[in-house]
């Protein structure tokens, strides 16, 4: 560890400032666009998840025909449906890409690892709790409206958790403590 609040040499305080690692590969220039890649597309694999029992809120269940008059919903829908191989390859790629950047050692920062298990458990709420969970509400036909909204507000909580958990890992990576 250097002198440098805890962190290992050669990291820098902030992700964006020169450091020797990034310095070597890249220029500076590229480096904060690939940065603000990866965030959006970690933003883009979980929001969906996160926003659409409040987008569905105020809709209520599904047509028939499993449509949503609210663009907001459908393409929420969309995005989940769709987008999420191509979002987690890009996800990959620019991880690899700030990972080579920065350096190997970053890999063994705590908080980094820390962040990294949040993610991993955020993204495991989102395929395996939310997603099945909001395709039956999406298709709910007939059935009682209240137990409807019931579960619905049952998976708004979800959400706020998967939100806390969004919060933290920001906060983990804009502080870099040292955890242990």
């Amino acid at each position: 560890m250097g002198g440098h609040g805890g962190r290992a040499r050669g990291l820098s305080c902030g992700f964006c400032r020169r450091s020797a690692y990034n310095a070597r590969t890249m220029p500076g220039s590229l480096f904060p666009v690939l940065l603000a890649v990866h965030v959006v597309l970690a933003l883009a694999l979980v929001l969906p998840s996160i926003l659409l029992p409040f987008a569905l809120r105020a809709g209520g269940p599904m047509g028939l025909d499993g449509t949503s008059t609210s663009p907001i919903v459908r393409g929420l829908l969309v995005l989940q449906a769709q987008g999420s191989v191509v979002i987690g390859a890009g996800l990959l790629l620019t991880g690899i890409g700030l990972v080579s950047v920065l350096g190997g050692q970053l890999l063994s920062q705590a908080w980094l690892l820390v962040a990294l298990a949040i993610y991993v458990t955020n993204l495991a709420l989102a395929f395996f709790v939310q997603r099945p969970n909001l395709r039956r509400l999406v298709g709910w036909h007939g059935g009682d409206e209240a137990t409807w909204r019931a579960r619905a507000r049952r998976q708004r909580y979800v959400s706020y958790g998967m939100a806390l958990l969004v919060g933290t890992i920001a906060f983990l990576m804009s502080t870099k403590p040292d955890l242990w």
